[in-house]
């Protein structure tokens, strides 16, 4: 059982050492399409067993394998490999996409080729980084700086982009020499056994790539398997806890890209049609559910009534439906729990702000897991839906002073991921940007760059991914102090 148009191998079994196996277990994993509340395929569930065999593959393939021996060229080239049957596989990757986490299939081509495409780009980067470089010292008469890789990855992805974060992940451990244990979410697993069929059609040698999809307690053994070197972990602030302890009590690595709650600042100077437009637009992203979202809204309070009007008016022209229609806007949030987490969040909204529109399932739709687009407004940014994060379609309005008060409103979060300032003036752009906690930050909107370091402040996380900064995230750093230079480094 697999979506219609995507088309795996061996959805029945785990990549290990190289091979496609059976799962100790013997058990499945029944994916469920939010759409229709049906089941749409059937995956192979890795049980403790399954995530030490996966470990010890990794792990002898990084001691005694070629892979991390191979010069950095030699590994992009197969890299390049990679990604060449990932390119191919673009469309099947999208409607994977579309089918496990309901994203719409309008959006899905460009998101998931994007994807491939800063793959292909951060590889063509890594040709220029210097793996090993003299620097001058006092204490030797050649010194040299080597990155070597950390070792052994456990990539843990999310569900609402299971294919572009495991694919980042993947490419910046493999190009850093590191060896790989593939974990995507149960509720979207296909896009990694894809990941896998490209590492295998590449000829990545056995053990450097594995693919185990388990359950909590699998995955927790996992990440406290002490041959692990290093966690990269993308998803909620409390598994992120979790694994930072976990690490913490054996000093492993680990890379955490958690939760947000963003914070948008509308100044005076933009219109307010257009930032009702834009806010609109934004929280309605893959029905609100992207670790950046800009969920607040900070805006003055002679112009608060005003864009909640604006915004109530936007949201109620949203176009509700199934992600596969081309017409749909909003489609629906990725799972049963989810849905019922939102709607929690609304009941209690209600009971601290003003419901300005939504906050209903579509009456037209008689399933699938939808909520209509909601505006809270006069939010208190005390209050739980001002600071939770609720991954939904959920917007809170809240007034403020004016630049000064709206800073200390944005940082007034344990999150510190990502934030806006919608203003004409780049300038103040910038300087309220500075003065923001938060790992980025865009001038008029949901802007990233993931060629570019991301990662956030306080409780969004740890280290940054993209970037140079990203593939340093996988790599030790030695020194060198030597008598002459070597021949050749």
């Amino acid at each position: 059982m697999l979506p219609a148009g995507v088309h795996i191998k061996h959805p029945h079994s785990l990549w290990i050492d190289g091979q496609w196996q059976s799962a100790h277990s013997g058990r499945v994993i029944t994916v469920i399409c939010p759409n229709t509340e049906q089941p749409i395929a059937l995956v192979a569930e890795a049980d403790e067993a399954d995530m030490d065999r996966a470990v010890d593959a990794a792990r002898q393939a990084f001691e005694s394998g070629p892979w991390p021996k191979l010069t950095p060229a030699d590994r992009l080239m197969l890299l390049r490999k990679m990604s060449s049957h990932l390119h191919s596989r673009t469309g099947e990757i999208a409607l994977a996409w579309t089918a496990q986490m309901g994203g719409l299939a309008s959006f899905a081509g460009p998101m998931t080729g994007g994807s491939t495409f800063a793959f292909t780009q951060f590889l063509e980067a890594c040709a220029n980084f210097a793996f090993t470089e003299p620097r001058p010292s006092s204490a030797a008469a050649a010194a040299i700086v080597a990155h070597e890789p950390v070792g052994v990855v456990a990539a843990i992805a999310p569900w609402n982009a299971p294919y572009g974060i495991m694919l980042n992940k993947v490419g910046y451990a493999l190009a850093a020499g590191c060896t790989v244990v593939m974990k995507p979410a149960p509720e979207t697993p296909l896009e990694a056994y894809i990941i896998a069929e490209a590492a295998e059609a590449a000829g990545i040698p056995a053990g450097v790539v594995n693919l185990v999809c388990g359950l909590r307690e699998a995955s927790d053994h996992l990440i406290s398997n002490p041959a692990v070197d290093k966690v990269s972990f993308t998803g909620s602030t409390a598994v992120g806890r979790r694994i930072a302890s976990v690490c913490g009590d054996r000093i492993a690595r680990c890379t955490l890209e958690l939760g947000g709650k963003s914070a948008a600042i509308v100044r005076d100077d933009f219109p307010i049609e257009a930032a009702a437009k834009l806010l609109t637009g934004t929280i309605t992203l893959m029905s609100g559910q992207v670790c950046a979202m800009l969920s607040r809204v900070l805006v003055s309070r002679a112009r608060h009534d005003a864009l909640a009007e604006a915004i109530a008016q936007e949201m109620r022209q949203v176009v509700i439906g199934h992600s596969t229609a081309p017409t749909t806007q909003l489609g629906p949030v990725a799972m049963k729990r989810q849905l019922e987490r939102v709607n929690l969040y609304i009941e209690e909204g209600k009971q601290s702000a003003n419901l300005v529109t939504g906050g209903q399932k579509p009456k037209h739709l008689s399933c699938g897991y939808f909520v209509e687009p909601t505006l809270f407004a006069n939010v208190d940014n005390s209050s739980r839906i001002a600071q939770d994060e609720i991954f939904g379609p959920v917007l809170s309005l809240i007034p403020v002073d004016d630049d000064e008060h709206a800073v200390e409103v944005a940082n007034a979060s344990r999150y510190g991921l990502n934030g806006s300032v919608l203003t004409l003036d780049a300038d103040a752009a910038y300087r309220i940007g500075r003065r923001i906690r938060a790992g980025s930050i865009g001038q008029n909107g949901l802007r990233l760059d993931f060629g570019l370091p991301y990662g956030g402040f306080k409780q969004s996380g740890i280290g940054r991914e993209g970037g140079m900064e990203g593939l340093s995230a996988y790599l030790e750093t030695k020194t060198l102090l030597l008598d002459g230079m070597p021949n050749q480094l």
